[in-house]
């Protein structure tokens, strides 16, 4: 059986979630996360920033690795072994200008059991929904700002620059963005 490698984007903004219907294939209407095949050559990080982009027009950043899945599509026309990296993230301020997908939803975690999720997709949801049910969402929400923290400290190593303002208040994040709507129109 052959292995597909891919990476997802788990996009949380405000505690929801964005989840994407495929809208092509063997799997369309099934919904997912977004994301796709890692290339050769390409880290799953670089993968699910490319996707991201390619798929829904935007930037994603503060990637924390949340869970790689491992799943058997036997019953698949061409049968395989799914690896997929799944990675928590955020959405850069801009709309979702999607090319790929039936429709988009944010939606929060009493609602992730409200869409018909791809096999390879239950596992991951039901561990994301107990993070962010338990409270575990600030502690995501922190790891991702850590890890913005970090970029932004190693940029400025980088650089030899420090804070232009003198100011001690932290950085804006870069990637601060608020959901768009329920639905795609």
């Amino acid at each position: 059986m052959r292995t597909v490698r891919v990476a997802a984007a788990i996009i949380v903004q405000e505690e929801r979630v964005l989840a994407a219907q495929r809208g092509y294939g063997e799997f369309a209407g099934g919904w997912e996360f977004p994301g796709g095949k890692i290339e050769p050559g390409e880290t799953p990080e670089g993968a699910c920033v490319r996707e991201a982009r390619e798929e829904l027009g935007v930037e994603v950043c503060d990637l924390v690795p949340f869970h790689t899945v491992e799943h058997d599509y036997p019953d698949a026309e061409h049968p395989f072994h799914l690896t997929m990296h799944c990675f928590l993230c955020r959405k850069a301020p801009g709309p979702l200008r999607d090319s790929e997908h039936a429709s988009l939803r944010w939606l929060a975690p009493h609602e992730l059991t409200s869409v018909a999720w791809l096999p390879a997709d239950i596992e991951l949801v039901e561990k994301l929904k107990m993070h962010l049910e338990t409270g575990d969402a600030a502690k995501l929400a922190s790891e991702t700002d850590n890890a913005a923290e970090q970029g932004r400290a190693k940029a400025s190593a980088a650089h030899g620059s420090g804070n232009p303002t003198g100011a001690d208040s932290p950085a804006e994040p870069e990637c601060a963005a608020e959901p768009e709507s329920e639905e795609r129109p």
